[in-house]
């Protein structure tokens, strides 16, 4: 069965319920959607560890990346955005790939590595490929994903030192 045949009362009666008592916990269908597929995007494990933050961080990357922007992930999306007004289930979301991003950040802290904060992972590397995923699906490749890290982690290093000046060239003396 698709989507477009889901209604409250197939779901309550394969719930063994009655359509009223799903009415009164979700109030209508597109909020249902919205919490089944806010536990869906729930990350089933903690992030593989790769040995070093940049090998970390891309590999989630990609994989956050492929999971998301794939038919079922997208639609996980859309469904966890579309069915709650007060943007819950979005902070939700947003939390998860966020307790990640520390995961990996608590990990690599631990080996001696400096770590970007994880509203600049947030901002760097999961933005882009959240807009990415919803608005211009396209290019989602692990040069890209690397691209973002790569990105991430450059604004760990100080900016560089301005050139050093040329000594001034001694008057010439007659």
């Amino acid at each position: 069965m698709g989507r477009d045949a889901l209604t409250v009362p197939l779901i309550a009666a394969r719930a063994g319920v009655t359509p009223s008592t799903v009415y009164r916990r979700w109030g209508d269908l597109r909020e249902l959607l919205s919490d089944v597929a806010v536990e869906r995007l729930r990350p089933e494990a903690p992030p593989a560890d790769h040995g070093s933050l940049r090998a970390d961080l891309e590999a989630w990357a990609v994989q956050f990346a492929e999971e998301m922007s794939s038919t079922a992930g997208a639609a996980y999306i859309r469904d966890a955005l579309l069915g709650d007004p007060e943007q819950g289930n979005a902070a939700r979301c947003s939390d998860y790939a966020a307790e990640q991003l520390k995961a990996i950040g608590v990990r690599a802290a631990g080996r001696g590595e400096a770590v970007p904060g994880v509203e600049t992972l947030l901002d760097v590397v999961v933005a882009p490929l959240m807009y990415r995923i919803l608005f211009r699906p396209g290019d989602l490749s692990e040069d890209y994903t690397g691209h973002l890290v790569a990105a991430a982690l450059g604004r760990l290093a100080p900016p560089p030192a301005p050139p050093a000046a040329s000594p001034p060239a001694e008057a010439h003396k007659s």
